[in-house]
């Protein structure tokens, strides 16, 4: 069985120089107060274009992004292909909501796809339907109301260029997955990737959904889209992740009045996250995962089940799956041991990539003991090579 512990193989890429700034940036993630307000600085930062950009480049952006432009993206692309990792590309522009937005989004997607054409080390692409379409359009379309003429030709854009990056996919032979976002839209967006997997999921899974665990309805949602795809005869892709939105879910359930759709409990989130790891896993030949999850206990048990259905480690079914920057003890000690590994790579013009990069810190505050997990792990391997 891999180890996680083996913090020589985590850190082998990384400088001295690198494995310091790394603990400098973990260290000021792990107090939730800082965080906050860097969150509140950046965001006052920007509305005031101060110029920000070179501190956001030499420090997080370094850390945790492949660059601002898919170029850029190539140096480090290259180097965790070198360590057996490959990875994802992420144009990670959030929160916009014109038509030049959403035309400037398919754009960098579709080279996302031309990029991972030409490389190797580039098997899957990703985007959020929400950077090609209004949200607004989405919760309609969630709640079953009836769209205007206006409403329903913008829907109709938004799923043209669905269509199209998935076509391009499927020439292509690159995967792409495609993103969950929050329970209001969600509906929308399952039946938009439904969908696409009919069209493009004939021989293989080109058409990946993102399942979030913490929601108490997916394991349900996997199961009875499974019985479809078998009646229908297309097969399964799924991104396994446990979530990215739990404040915010929980927020909006309270204020609105409803039950939120977040599980009780952390236990019962790891429970479904790990029981939809073993459905997919006994149904392998009908069902692609890669399983994002910086949990080391989850991944302990996926290479398991994959020994007990006899699943080989490079099976291109199975991929394993970290954030750039974080996790690298789960990614490196994987990929080392010959499993398939990815890491996402963010990239985008750094003041577009500020909401991400906000909701990324924000999102660590929620999951508990992550960067102090991180922190020890860096200062491990400090240690060790100043022993």
């Amino acid at each position: 069985m891999v180890s996680f512990k083996n913090t020589e193989i985590a850190f082998q890429p990384l400088s001295d120089k690198k494995l310091q700034k790394t603990l400098h940036m973990f260290s000021f993630m792990r107090h939730s107060k800082l965080t906050r307000i860097g969150s509140h600085a950046l965001k006052l930062a920007l509305r005031l274009r101060l110029p920000i950009t070179p501190l956001l480049k030499n420090t997080i952006v370094d850390v945790f992004c492949g660059g601002e432009t898919v170029d850029d993206c190539h140096s480090k692309i290259d180097t965790l292909a070198s360590y057996n990792i490959k990875t994802v590309l992420d144009y990670s522009v959030e929160g916009k909501a014109t038509e030049d937005d959403f035309k400037e989004s398919l754009n960098q997607i579709l080279q996302n796809i031309i990029a991972a054409k030409k490389s190797f080390s580039i098997p899957f692409c990703v985007f959020k339907v929400s950077s090609l379409g209004r949200i607004e359009i989405l919760e309609k379309v969630s709640r079953k109301t009836k769209l205007n003429l206006e409403d329903q030709q913008e829907y109709d854009r938004m799923i043209h260029r669905i269509n199209k990056i998935c076509k391009k996919a499927d020439q292509a032979s690159i995967s792409v997955m495609i993103d969950a976002e929050e329970s209001w839209i969600q509906d929308a967006i399952d039946n938009i990737t439904e969908g696409m997997m009919k069209t493009f999921n004939k021989e293989r899974a080109i058409v990946f959904n993102t399942l979030q665990m913490y929601r108490s309805d997916r394991l349900d949602y996997l199961k009875r889209i499974h019985k479809d795809s078998k009646l229908n005869g297309y097969f399964l892709g799924f991104k396994i992740v446990r979530g990215a939105y739990l404040e915010k879910e929980n927020s909006r359930a309270k204020k609105m009045g409803y039950k939120t759709p977040i599980q009780i409990n952390k236990y019962d989130c790891d429970n479904d996250y790990d029981s939809a790891l073993e459905y997919a896993c006994e149904n392998i030949h009908g069902i692609s995962i890669c399983a994002g999850t910086h949990n080391e206990q989850s991944s302990r048990y996926l290479m398991q089940l994959m020994k007990t259905y006899k699943i080989e480690k490079n099976n291109s079914s199975v991929y394993f799956a970290q954030l750039l920057g974080m996790s690298d003890h789960i990614s490196y000690n994987l990929a080392n041991d010959g499993y398939n590994v990815l890491k996402y790579m963010p990239y985008g013009p750094i003041k577009k990539m500020l909401p991400y990069l906000i909701r990324r810190a924000e999102e660590n505050k929620s999951i508990a003991g992550q960067t102090g997990r991180e922190l020890n792990l860096v200062n491990k391997e400090i240690e060790r090579r100043e022993s």
